[in-house]
């Protein structure tokens, strides 16, 4: 059913902005928790890809291919960069402007995608680039989603080598395997596991930072790597060299966007704490630690985060590495499925299954198409790429772009939302996008070494979304084009002739103005009209959430007939039964169990010649087919669904 309600796209940002549905069970219950839990919670979660960065960063700046030579002032020089890069984009631009643009509390690429489209409602062009800029942005994650996994749990598994070089021939295998386990244990939901996610990280912080300590002890000179000087003087030196260098430093950035993605599930105070208290001075003191280290052993340059470990503690390490990394993987997996939702609900995906996988935290879900399809993509670059440093190639593009498109969103929102003085906006806007392009840049120089695989992965997910959406847009106009009028059919009804059923029919469509061919169908075949006839139409805002109060609107048409609308924001789970119950507040009755619901399941037929081109509608028409079943998405009850077949030209 292509057409049907969770194919329609948001309506225009011109209304008023929704408030949080307050029945939302898994928001409610995150904000009742205290400040010190939701602080735990955001380490575990938020942290797990940035926390896991040390692993291999500092290995790949003094790899050979940078050119960067394993001395003191190049090591002071490194570090410094590490530690003001960490400064300026993830404390100063995310944690202190970011975590501002906040939709209805929610973060994250679309969230600010709908922030900056309703910014410039007035510019419809300009407002639809700015969706599909937006669109883009969130397809790379998918390309972060599959390499983040693949790389932690390589540069954690890695350390076996220093245990023994015997081995090194497992890997591999071991990390496949670990990678299998973690994704077949995502249809349980994370419940069991996630409440451990917390102490585990922390632990990880505390242990980098301890390794870090001791070792900066042993060569305190590493410290003057946190005058900026030092780090000028890095950059500076490195000629058109740098770029390499900035390639391989962008890797201690990775999960920055995950502070901002996560806002809505912890709220933008513990995120803060969380960064401040711990997690940025456990980077910063691990970073100088493996500083010190080099700087007294440079043959430790082979694996520096675990040669910061003595003999007896390597094994130890491994595994709490290993752990970390999992957790770190577990972290874009749930975003991935979060965003895909949210893809689905803003008109740019096609239905897909959906789980939820507890019954009191409504954020927790499980798409198993999406599941499998990143299982394969992870275990594919494992295998193809063998080793975190040929990853750390293809890291850091999808990664860098994505930060560049935060801040050309986060213009329109801070100078056109916000009224910012233009000279502030300005300059804040252009000091992060002159950061943003030369870590681009830095990553740029690896495409042929790998990068091109998230950017490969992001176009073919940017082509499939832009096609569906506008499949979407020309269906529509087709069901327009070719149907009835509904207000001159309701009125023109011969109410006489006619046998009523002592029903209640729901007919959801994606075009509200025009009849619903599965009420043609059956008054052309069974020859009967229902008593009531409810026109149904679901709405996803470009907001997170959708109140309670603002759900229903219910228009009456007369001769049993009543055009209702629904709205939900794309956070929201849509529950088409129980929403049709506040209709009667406005004198609609729709019985539980008198009420059947007419489906009309369209099969779209490329026409040459007009809308799209040729290879996009057929690959729109196989998109239509394998969307999900919509009663299920809908929840509608399973013995009360009818559906009636027709074809539709695009």
């Amino acid at each position: 059913m292509t057409d049907a309600p969770a194919s329609q796209a948001p309506s225009s940002p011109s209304r008023p902005a929704p408030s949080r549905d307050s029945a939302d069970a898994g928001y409610q219950a995150t904000r009742r928790q205290g400040l010190a839990a939701l602080t735990l919670g955001a380490i575990g979660v938020v942290y797990g890809d940035i926390g896991t960065s040390p692993l291999y960063t500092m290995k790949e700046i003094f790899a050979p291919a940078t050119g960067v030579p394993l001395d003191a002032a190049s090591l002071i020089g490194a570090v410094s960069v590490i530690f003001w890069a960490l400064m300026l984009v993830v404390t100063l631009k995310y944690v202190v402007l970011i975590l501002r643009a906040d939709n209805h509390g929610e973060g994250g690429g679309l969230a600010l995608t709908a922030l900056a489209a309703q910014a410039v409602q007035g510019q419809p062009r300009l407002r639809h680039a700015l969706l599909l800029l937006g669109v883009f942005g969130a397809t790379l994650f998918y390309g972060d989603s599959v390499i983040t996994p693949a790389i932690s749990v390589l540069g954690a598994v890695e350390g076996l080598h220093l245990i023994t070089p015997t081995l090194d021939a497992w890997v591999v295998p071991l990390s496949v395997l670990i990678l299998v386990g973690l994704f077949a244990l995502q249809r349980h939901g994370t419940a069991v596991v996630g409440r451990w996610f917390g102490p585990v990280i922390v632990l990880w912080f505390v242990t980098l930072g301890v390794a870090g300590g001791v070792h900066i002890a042993e060569a305190p000179a590493i410290l003057a790597a946190l005058n900026p000087v030092h780090a000028w003087d890095f950059l500076a030196g490195r000629g058109w060299h740098v770029f390499a260098a900035l390639g391989a430093i962008v890797l201690a950035l990775t999960g920055a966007e995950a502070l901002y993605a996560d806002m809505g599930h912890f709220g933008r105070r513990p995120i803060q704490l969380a960064w401040t208290g711990l997690v940025m001075p456990s980077l910063a003191l691990n970073y100088l630690g493996q500083g010190a280290l080099l700087m007294n052993d440079p043959t430790a340059i082979e694996n520096p985060f675990y040669r910061l470990f003595p003999d007896a503690w390597l094994l130890p390490a491994v595994v709490l590495a290993t752990a970390a990394a999992i957790i770190a993987s577990q972290a874009v997996i749930s975003g991935a499925y979060s965003m895909t939702r949210q893809a689905i609900q803003l008109g740019f995906l096609p239905r897909m299954r959906v789980r939820h996988t507890s019954a009191r935290e409504a954020g927790q879900i499980y798409l198993p198409a999406v599941n499998w399809v990143l299982l394969a993509g992870v275990v594919a670059a494992v295998l193809h790429f063998g080793s975190s440093s040929a990853l750390a190639a293809a890291y850091g593009i999808a990664v860098t772009l994505t930060m560049l498109i935060t801040t050309l969103l986060t213009w329109f929102v801070v100078r056109r939302a916000w009224r910012l003085p233009a000279p502030l906006a300005i300059a804040a806007t252009a000091f992060f996008l002159t950061l943003d392009v030369l870590l681009v840049a830095g990553c740029a120089v690896k495409f042929l070494d790998g990068g091109w695989f998230p950017l490969v992965l992001g176009l073919l997910l940017f082509v499939a979304m832009s096609t569906w959406s506008r499949g979407r847009s020309q269906l529509l106009a087709g069901i327009r084009r070719d149907g009835l009028d509904l207000r001159p059919f309701v009125d023109g009804l011969d109410t006489v002739g006619i046998c009523r059923a002592d029903r209640t029919a729901v007919y959801p469509v994606a075009d509200p103005t025009t009849v619903p061919q599965a009420l043609l169908h059956n008054l052309k075949h069974n020859q009967v009209l229902h008593l009531t006839n409810v026109i149904l139409t679901v709405v996803f805002e470009p907001v997170p959430w959708v109140a309670m109060s603002d759900r229903i609107e219910v228009e009456p048409l007369g001769h049993g007939f009543w055009r209702v609308t629904l709205r939900y924001g794309f956070m929201n789970t849509p529950d088409v039964p129980q929403a049709l119950t506040l209709a009667a507040s406005h004198g609609l009755r729709v019985p539980v169990f008198e009420t059947s619901y007419f489906l009309s399941r369209e099969t779209v037929v490329p026409t040459p010649g007009q809308g799209m081109a040729a290879w996009r509608e057929s690959l729109f028409a196989v998109m239509s087919r394998h969307a999900s079943d919509v009663s299920a998405f809908f929840r509608l009850p399973d013995n009360a669904v009818v559906e009636l077949g027709t074809r539709v030209q695009i």
